[in-house]
């Protein structure tokens, strides 16, 4: 009698969902989550715009830069560091949240920051009601 060894073509889907699952976790434990408790300018605009970087601007004065709490005269060089280490520098955007009451003035020279270093700089806003 002959032996006929058959080869199994049956792929085990457990271990590809230990792995996804793995990746989930680690993506949403390492990910920023950004909660603004603040009121925001008013607009109609839609688009959702990618936030690589954000400058948070308080009516007293406060700043912070991805969270933690920086002096305006140190702004431009940790912009300029962040883009240092990030790989996609040609499409990095900043985020600028600042409260409805923070001078025009101020934000601007953000934006020019952000112009001067070549980034995107974007203002986020509420809906309107």
């Amino acid at each position: 009698m002959k032996k006929r060894s058959k080869v199994s073509a049956e792929f085990s889907m457990s271990s590809l969902t230990d792995i996804i699952f793995l990746l989930l976790i680690f993506f949403m434990l390492t990910s920023s989550m950004v909660q603004i408790n603040m009121p925001l300018p008013e607009s109609n605009s839609k688009t959702v715009a990618p936030s690589d970087l954000i400058v948070m601007m308080r009516a007293d004065g406060d700043l912070t830069f991805n969270g933690k709490k920086i002096r305006h005269s140190a702004l431009q060089a940790r912009i300029k560091s962040e883009l240092s280490k990030m790989s996609n520098k040609e499409n990095a955007s900043i985020s600028i949240v600042a409260e409805n009451v923070v001078p025009w003035k101020r934000i601007n020279e953000v934006i020019v920051i952000a112009r001067n270093l070549g980034v995107k700089a974007h203002i986020a806003t509420q809906p309107r009601k």
